[in-house]
Parts: structure tokens; C-alpha cells; sequence
């Protein structure tokens, strides 16, 4: 089921051995793979030379163990027939009069190809040199091995006959080098790399090597597998702890809990169309010529009856990380400076409702008097209460000003909008888009007039959810001279308002942030209910953003089909099939039927790794058809 979605379920693991024991290693890494088995991995490796031991030192060169090694090797491939898995062990292999050690790919009864360690380390507590010839040596590339005719190279990849999933490997200290085999192989076209290791720990190694693994994956746009070998293959000098690692690019390590005696193993499932799609967005990859030649084997992977194994955030634009809520912050607020300063320290005009949005941009813009060592008079904080306002939002607008020192106006839309109404011909008893826009277009009017005023500039409050569902008024708050929150979307919007109030001192701007943050989203256009309060609220229109933001991710960040959204929101989301659909199609029909503002939209910063700028991210034509997408939503 999870082929159609992209995803292939890969495994690492870590077998218990004994040195120099290859039966008993074989019959263990035999173990292992039933259990991956019944886990759905589909293509699982083993550490380097996991069917002999790494530290079998002097012993390399014996001939029984490599003649046990062979014996192994067949009882393995034998093994596999019938079994839907490809699995990968290390050993040494002898070719010609050297010997070399390599990693094994096996499947159903038939040995898919070998490639021998490129890089040999002989410093410090290495001295691979002693026993094993680098792959560059290899004169040959395929070899009768085990009764069939093998391809055997450092330049190989195993690519799916049916799925677009190819997979290279490499051994240990090819990762550690300055050219990794692993950057040829993923300009070749692999999307996957393996990586069958043994290394040692010393303090300050863990870490180092984490970080290997993740820049590996994300500089290639590759699924990245390690596995290296446990505390069994411990002697002498030298302790393993049996680190097991599968990295995506730009997300989180897998990894287990090192220094078990048992054998160990981790899997998860690899998205392989969201990193297919990454490099078709990334043309870097075109642009690299490389001449050395590869090889291609092809091998069967059936399709598997998994459960996705992975979760997913409902919120992927957030982080509780505090460090990157203030970078996001600083970003914000360095853009806004340098057009600010650009100008000559210009004063800043911006409507404050009492709203979230609103409430972020400000603080923006307060940040911006400090940087700058402006008068904070200079901001300049409108409150334009209407028909549909709330005491509620009206007092925290005040209060919020106030409590910084900010130049406070009110200015009342009412009267200037019933007079409109009269002048088109309205009733103001309709209560319509009419009614509604008129009164954002109104405020945006005042605004831009009052910057007129002390010529300075209007800083807009649309945040970026708002924008890729059109959820503003055209030419009304849809305007500004420049939009800070452009980037930021609304569940991010009030994580980083949340921030600021957490480390602000006890008083009235604290207890005011407290309440806006409580404060259900609303534009506030149409009358309040007969207590009172907001009656308007924007999720009972469009649904809501938590959703909304998540379709956008998905989509924008990685091309994601209606299908995979849909998919994806169902095993994220506690909502039914029939809810999800429904989300989905508003987002749909919003996205593409409200491009023509975002064509228009004024300049805003770039925070995060999506934008709907149309002067950068994101070029749409404002008539595209959607119906192709409703049909795929409709069809499942």
C-alpha cells in the first residue's frame, strides 16, 4: 500500500557475533532478517564484514575463513529464496590475488551485486591496508561468484525494475573523506545509500558522526542507512557500540540506543517521492557533469501490505526551539529594518485590531524602533474600530499600544462606510462581501492616507496561510508597502507571539499578549452576537488553519499529490475520511481560484523554505484549472 504513496520501508541492523565465527554469524544475521521480516523492512543492511567480525585482524588472510565466508555466503543466498527482502552483509571477498572487503546485496535466492570498500584506512587504530586492496584496484567488473556471473564495483547501483527507488553503498571510511563515493553514486541517479560501517567510539566521535550521516543525506537529497557494529565485535583496544542511523534530508536521525550485547534494529519508512521530487525542484543536479561510467542491476521489490510506521507533525512550520523562534523574529525584523532605513528611518503606519496577526506585526515593528534607535512615537498604531468589533479586541488593541509607548489613533470606520453604502446603492442591512470588504478596504484606505501624512509607510499584517487561501480583501488588507508576516504561517504566527510574551516582565503588555493569544481568529467585519462578542470567526468559513497549514507544507514544500495529501492528513488528523475531503477541497479551490492576489501581493520577507512570493518561491498563473485535482480527491 505504501508504494503508491512513495515510501520504502528500509532497515539497519546490528547482529550479535562472534569473531571469526562465521556459522554462528550467519545463522544470527538468518535471525535478523525474519524479524524484518515480519517488521515489512524491504531492504536491510548489516554492519561492515558482519559475517566474519571486523577485528578478525592477522586471520584475514586464512584461508579457511574465507572459505567459511563462501560456504556462508551461499547458505545465505539460498536462504533467501521466496523471500520478499533485499538485504545487504558484509565479508571479504577475494578476486583475483587480492582480497577485498565488500558488501553483499542478496534477494530471492540470487546474489544482485558486491561492492568492495573504495577507501582503506591505515592510521591510528586502522590498518585495514594490511589485509584489503581498494576498489580502485579492481580490474575487473563482474566476477563468477557462487555459481552465477556477479557485478562487482564501486560504481554500482541497484535500482527497483518497478519503483523509482535506487539504492548504492558504501563501507565505513568512504563516508569520512572529503568525495564520499556516495556524491557520485546520488548524481548517477540513487536515492537511497547504504553504508555497512564499523567504528569505534572515542569521545566526541558520536556526535561528529551523526552530523556525517545527516549532511550526507541532506547535501545528496538521499535516504542515508547506517549501520555499524555492536559491542560484540569489542576487543583489545577498541570498543563498538553498534550505532544504527537512517537519515531523510533535512529531518530527524533514527537512531537506536547504542551499547546492547543483543542484536539490534531499526527501520522507518523512506519518503522516496518527496526526495525524487526535491531534486526535480533542485536543478543542481543537472548541472554537474560526470564522466566515470556505473553499473545498473536490477532487482524485483514486491509490493508490501505495510501500515506507514512514521508520524507526521499536524504543525510542520512550528518548533518549540527557542533559538529558532528568535532567528525567525530576527529575520522578520532586520527586513523590516533595512526598508525602514532604506527610506531614512521612515515612520511606520500599521492597523491594529486587536488580532493576532496584527499583534505579530507590531512587535515586528517594535523590534524595528530598537534596532534602529527610533523615537517609538514613530511607530505609528491605528485602531479602526467597525461594525463588527469586539470590546474584547478593542481594548486589547489599546492596551497593547499604550503599553509601549507607540503613537495611538483611533479612527472609527462606521460612518465612512455607511456613507459608502449610500453612495453604491447598499443596503447596510445586507450583510454580504460588500458589506464586508467595504469596511477593509476602508482601513487600508486610512492607513495608506495617514502614512501619506508624516510620509512613512504601511506595514501589513497578512500572514502567510491568509495568502495561499486568499483570505483577504483585494486591494483592502491585501495591501501594504511591506508585509513582515508574509512567510510566517498563522500557526506559526502565534507560537512566536507566545514567545515574545513568555519573555516579557510581569504587567499589562504580558496580560494583554495572554488575551490576544486567547482570542478566536476573526476579520471582525459583520455584527457582533447579542452578547457581544465575535460572532464572525474564520475557521467556521475556510476550516481550519492547522489543516490548512499542513496541506500547505506538503504541497509547497515537497509537490505532494491530492492523493499523499489526503493520505497523509488521515493518519495525522483524529478526523474522518469525509472531514478531510472537505478541508481538502476548500484548500484546493482556494489555492488556485485566489492566485491573482498573490500576483500582486507587496514585498515580504523569505523566513522559512516556503514563500508565495511571485517574485521568487512561487510563479502560478491566475487562471490555472483545478478540477484535475478535485477529480483525484473525488476518485478515492
Amino acid at each position: 500500500m505504501l508504494k503508491q504513496y512513495g515510501y520504502v520501508r528500509v532497515g539497519a541492523c546490528v547482529n550479535e557475533l562472534r569473531i571469526t565465527d562465521v556459522f554462528y554469524n550467519v545463522e544470527e544475521i538468518k535471525k535478523n532478517i525474519c524479524l524484518a521480516i515480519e517488521k515489512g523492512i524491504e531492504i536491510l543492511c548489516f554492519p561492515e564484514l558482519s559475517l566474519t567480525g571486523y577485528t578478525c585482524q592477522d586471520l584475514f588472510l586464512n584461508e579457511d575463513l574465507i572459505t567459511h565466508t563462501m560456504q556462508a555466503l551461499a547458505d545465505l543466498k539460498e536462504f533467501s529464496r521466496n523471500k520478499d527482502i533485499v538485504f545487504i552483509v558484509g565479508a571479504p571477498i577475494k578476486i583475483g590475488s587480492s582480497l577485498y572487503n565488500c558488501a553483499i546485496s542478496i534477494s530471492n535466492g540470487k546474489v544482485l551485486g558486491i561492492t568492495p570498500k573504495t577507501f582503506i584506512p591505515n592510521y591510528s587504530e586502522f590498518y585495514e591496508y594490511r589485509y584489503f586492496s581498494s576498489a580502485e584496484q579492481l580490474t575487473v567488473n563482474e566476477i563468477l561468484f557462487l555459481d552465477e556471473r556477479v557485478a562487482v564495483s564501486n560504481r554500482l547501483l541497484y535500482k527497483a525494475s518497478t519503483y523509482d527507488i535506487c539504492y548504492a553503498v558504501e563501507l565505513c571510511e568512504d563516508l569520512w573523506v572529503n568525495t564520499p563515493p556516495s556524491n557520485y553514486a546520488c548524481l548517477k541517479g540513487a536515492n537511497l545509500i547504504f553504508n555497512l560501517s564499523c567504528s569505534n567510539e572515542i569521545v566526541g566521535k558520536y556526535e561528529y558522526r551523526k552530523n556525517l550521516v545527516q549532511v550526507q543525506a541532506t547535501s545528496n537529497l538521499c535516504g542515508y542507512v547506517y549501520a555499524s557494529a555492536g559491542l560484540s565485535e569489542s576487543t583489545t583496544d577498541l570498543l563498538f557500540s553498534g550505532h544504527l542511523m537512517i537519515a531523510e534530508p533535512s529531518g530527524p536521525i533514527i537512531e537506536n540506543q547504542r551499547f546492547q550485547f543483543e542484536s539490534n534494529l531499526i527501520y522507518q519508512d523512506i519518503d522516496i517521492s518527496r526526495i525524487n521530487q526535491d531534486r526535480i525542484k533542485n536543478r543542481c543536479y543537472e548541472q554537474k557533469k560526470l564522466e566515470m561510467e556505473y553499473q545498473t542491476v536490477y532487482f524485483d521489490l514486491p509490493l508490501k501490505n505495510n501500515e506507514l510506521c512514521r508520524t507526521y507533525s499536524q504543525t510542520p512550520f512550528l518548533t518549540d526551539d527557542l533559538s529558532t523562534l528568535e532567528e525567525i523574529l530576527n529575520i522578520q525584523t532586520y527586513a523590516l529594518a533595512k526598508r525602514v532605513q532604506y527610506l531614512g528611518n521612515t515612520k511606520m503606519v500599521i492597523g491594529i485590531s486587536g488580532g493576532a496577526d496584527s499583534t505579530l506585526a507590531f512587535l515586528i515593528a517594535l523590534r524595528v524602533i530598537k534596532v534602529l534607535k527610533m523615537d517609538s512615537k514613530s511607530l505609528i498604531a491605528v485602531t479602526m474600530p467597525g461594525f463588527g468589533t469586539s470590546n474584547r479586541t478593542y481594548q486589547n488593541a489599546i492596551r497593547l499600544i499604550q503599553s509601549t509607548g507607540a503613537t495611538l489613533k483611533e479612527i472609527s470606520i462606521k460612518e465612512a462606510c455607511l456613507q459608502h453604502y449610500k453612495d453604491i446603492g447598499h443596503d447596510p442591512n445586507v450583510y454580504d462581501v460588500t458589506y464586508e470588504n467595504s469596511q477593509a478596504r476602508e482601513r487600508t484606505q486610512i492607513l495608506f492616507d495617514l502614512a501619506n501624512q508624516v510620509s512613512g509607510i504601511v506595514i501589513g499584517t497578512g500572514d502567510l496561510s491568509e495568502i495561499a487561501l486568499g483570505w483577504a480583501t483585494y486591494n483592502g488588507d491585501h495591501m501594504s508597502n511591506y508585509c513582515v508576516n508574509a512567510s510566517i504561517p498563522k500557526t506559526l504566527v502565534t507560537r512566536l507571539i507566545r514567545k515574545i510574551k513568555d519573555d516579557a516582565e510581569e504587567g499589562i503588555f504580558k496580560d494583554t499578549l495572554a488575551d490576544i493569544l486567547d482570542t478566536p481568529i476573526s476579520p471582525e467585519l459583520l455584527p457582533l452576537d447579542s452578547n457581544g462578542n465575535i460572532a464572525q470567526k474564520s475557521e467556521a468559513s475556510v476550516g481550519p488553519y492547522i489543516l490548512h497549514d499542513f496541506f500547505l507544507y506538503h504541497f509547497m514544500r515537497y509537490g505532494a499529490s491530492v492523493k499523499k495529501l489526503y493520505f497523509l492528513a488521515l493518519r495525522t488528523f483524529s478526523l474522518d475520511k469525509a472531514e478531510i475531503k472537505k478541508y481538502l477541497t476548500i484548500f484546493i479551490k482556494r489555492f488556485f481560484t485566489q492566485a491573482f492576489k498573490r500576483s500582486c501581493m507587496p514585498d515580504g520577507v523569505k523566513v522559512g523554505s516556503i514563500s508565495l512570493s511571485p517574485r521568487g518561491d512561487f510563479r502560478m498563473s491566475s487562471d490555472v484549472s483545478y478540477q484535475m485535482y478535485l477529480k483525484e480527491l473525488e476518485d478515492l
